[in-house]
């Protein structure tokens, strides 16, 4: 009997749909509040980062290009054989996690997740998302956290209905497609800290950003966990 799939699972059957197109579903353009995070800390390239949910790898192959020392994973297979093909000569650099249910050795001076919170609709999922951040950050690490938001807006999807197709628009050929559906979950800033404080981590500072194209309005949250 084939096993029933996790409803954050459905961005693989995205990908795939996609790129079985010839397509790319997000934009090459890098998430500027990356960049602005680390050099605002501080991180150097011979830092430990770690990026959750790199999906069709447009911040990791800048990171990589500049010479730093980033691990890039994804739930999605389809993904990270997309990345392995796109950026060969960083190939080794990604790898498949999922972040829920999976560890790993080492520890990071930094992580980042851009657009990945919230596609965790139910609380425990979100708990273990937070839950695997503090635990593989170093003492003195840090973390980007980026979510879909303006801060005061908080409205959830259905889960059951992931993977039903829906009609999108393909925004770098403005073609309609019918997809996988994802689940959506957007937070309140006071939401936001919450969840943050309950995992045993701090921030930082918090606000709002732009990653353009792809997110107009998007919630950040830099923290590090409590001593």
């Amino acid at each position: 009997m084939e096993q029933k799939r996790r409803y954050y699972e459905a961005y693989e059957e995205r990908y795939r749909q996609v790129h079985e197109e010839g397509l790319q579903w997000s934009s090459d353009s890098p998430s500027e509040i990356v960049g602005q995070v680390i050099q605002k800390y501080g991180i150097t390239k011979q830092a430990q980062m770690l990026e959750i949910g790199c999906g069709e790898g447009r911040d990791a192959a800048y990171l990589l290009k500049e010479g730093y020392h980033l691990l890039a994973t994804d739930l999605s297979g389809e993904a990270i054989a997309y990345c392995r093909e796109k950026y060969s000569d960083f190939r080794e650099n990604f790898c498949t996690l999922d972040c829920l249910n999976e560890r790993l050795e080492q520890k990071f001076d930094f992580i980042y997740a851009v657009a990945v919170l919230h596609m965790f609709v139910l609380e425990e999922d979100r708990s273990k998302f937070y839950q695997f951040i503090g635990e593989h950050l170093k003492e003195n690490g840090i973390a980007l956290i980026g979510t879909m938001g303006d801060g005061k807006m908080e409205v959830c999807s259905n889960p059951e209905e992931a993977f039903t197709l829906q009609r999108r628009t393909h925004g770098q050929t403005g073609r309609e497609m019918m997809l996988a559906g994802t689940s959506c979950r957007v937070v309140s800033f006071d939401t936001f800290r919450q969840e943050i404080h309950s995992a045993g981590l701090k921030e930082l500072e918090m606000g709002l950003t732009s990653i353009l194209p792809d997110f107009p309005t998007m919630m950040v949250a830099v923290i590090k966990a409590e001593k």
